[in-house]
């Protein structure tokens, strides 16, 4: 309601009363409309009721929350469940039309400019962030390892008779079955293990060598990592943007959670700036702190992200755009840095805490320079006894886990996993060849607290000396 073309009576408030809430109303108008013309993060967060506000006013402009629509076709946004209704704002249409993320929908005004200022946003704070060259951006909503498969099979149309993708070999499901599940075939490159460091790196010549045998015609695209488990280090991604470029090959890259880390945030610029990487691909509850469900993704040719929009079957949901709008006009551009400012503190302290850690159990932390998030602890010390040892290590897993410790992974040598009739020999190790010990990866992401790294110790402590007592026993 616009109150200012309505004379309200002295009798029902007050003029004076009035205006000084009218005021108020204006200053959140002027946000809005800040907002929607500048299409850029807000400096400070909202608070939760102008948050809201704009979403309600958004939702109004959708066809099925019109008082006088009579819906005669098929899907006209019907919700039976108030309290579905609810949580989504009354947003019932989703994004995008038959086919294309990026089309604008005739029945849902409201929800294309959810959808298109929600990309905006992030395409503004991917460039804050220093991936100034990105020129589009792009919220799926599927999570990470679907948008992924997207990505190849957006490629797929351009080169159809390509059907092999060289991938820098990474052990976690999702990102090796978004190339099978795109039915394309996975040619698996080792990566190679520095001794001195105990940490692994990518094999760049292999990826050369590979080219050179399979033919440039025959391969799909490079598809690289950079946010991984440690004693895995970010792929090197510069070097292989630039062979993508030379041998003009296009270039994905699994940026998962690595938003979060500036030294790989650069590495990508300097990527984009010397080499060729068509899609970079980040997975938004990671990097923003929101359900899981979507993924980012951002390229530096506002053509690709079309073509990949268009790559889409169907319409989408709306709920992704949602949850990222809300989140980021929460957090606001100095909010979501004090997040990243808080987690890269928290990294070198939790890398702190496990040197001690490691000094008094005669442990060692590798050195991966190129992993900025994930760390990993050498457990040496629980293998005293050969025959038994994998017992040792399966039960500090499950200690940790039973006791509130979530996400921290023991690797133990030798584990096999079949992937669609793909093995992995030594899985989570990233590697065929057995790692000289197991190891346990723990990570500082965003939204972890000191006082949590604190009480992983405590519980480490306690179960550390638990079982070093049983291997002496």
């Amino acid at each position: 309601m616009n109150f200012e073309d309505i004379k309200i009576p002295g009798k029902l408030v007050p003029d004076n009363y009035l205006q000084l809430s009218l005021a108020a109303r204006r200053r959140r108008q002027k946000n809005f409309k800040e907002l929607l013309e500048k299409r850029k993060l807000p400096e400070h967060g909202w608070k939760d009721e102008e948050i809201e506000a704009l979403v309600h006013e958004l939702s109004t402009l959708d066809s099925n929350n019109f008082s006088h629509n009579i819906g005669m076709g098929e899907r006209e946004a019907r919700i039976a469940c108030n309290l579905v209704a609810r949580r989504h704002y009354n947003f019932g249409h989703g994004i995008g039309r038959s086919g294309d993320l990026l089309e604008a929908q005739p029945k849902a005004a409201g929800s294309t400019l959810l959808a298109n200022l929600t990309n905006a946003l992030l395409l503004d704070l991917l460039q804050t962030l220093g991936m100034r060259s990105c020129r589009g951006c792009l919220l799926v909503p599927m999570a990470t390892g679907m948008t992924l498969s997207l990505c190849l099979l957006a490629l797929s149309k351009q080169r159809p008779n390509a059907r092999l993708v060289l991938w820098s070999r990474i052990d976690q499901k999702s990102c090796f079955k978004a190339i099978t599940v795109a039915g394309l075939h996975p040619i698996i490159i080792e990566t190679l293990l520095l001794d001195k460091e105990q940490s692994l790196v990518t094999d760049v010549t292999k990826f050369r060598q590979e080219i050179d045998e399979l033919g440039a015609e025959n391969i799909l695209c490079l598809y690289t990592t950079t946010s991984c488990f440690a004693p895995r280090n970010s792929d090197n991604v510069v070097e292989l943007a630039k062979l993508a470029k030379q041998m003009a090959l296009p270039h994905i890259v699994n940026n998962a959670y690595g938003l979060q880390c500036e030294p790989i945030i650069a590495q990508l610029e300097k990527a984009l700036n010397t080499g060729r990487i068509d899609y970079i691909v980040q997975s938004s509850d990671k990097n923003l702190l929101v359900p899981v469900g979507g993924a980012i993704v951002a390229t530096r040719d506002e053509a690709m992200l079309k073509h990949l929009g268009s790559s889409y079957a169907g319409r989408a949901s709306s709920s992704q755009s949602l949850d990222v709008l809300m989140t980021l006009l929460s957090l606001g551009r100095s909010g979501y840095e004090s997040l990243l400012l808080e987690r890269s503190h928290n990294f070198e302290y939790l890398q702190h805490r496990l040197q001690e850690f490691t000094a008094q159990a005669g442990e060692i932390v590798p050195q991966c320079a190129n992993n900025g998030i994930s760390l990993a602890l050498t457990l040496s010390s629980l293998c005293a006894n050969p025959g038994d040892h994998r017992n040792a290590l399966t039960e500090l897993g499950s200690m940790l886990y039973t006791r509130g410790i979530s996400g921290a992974r023991v690797v133990p040598p030798g584990d096999v996993k079949c992937i669609d009739g793909y093995e992995f020999k030594n899985f989570g190790s990233h590697r065929d060849e057995q790692l000289k010990v197991p190891y346990l990866t723990v990570a500082a992401t965003l939204g972890v607290t000191k006082a949590e790294i604190d009480r992983f110790f405590e519980v480490l402590h306690k179960c550390w000396d638990q079982l070093s007592k049983s291997n002496v026993n």
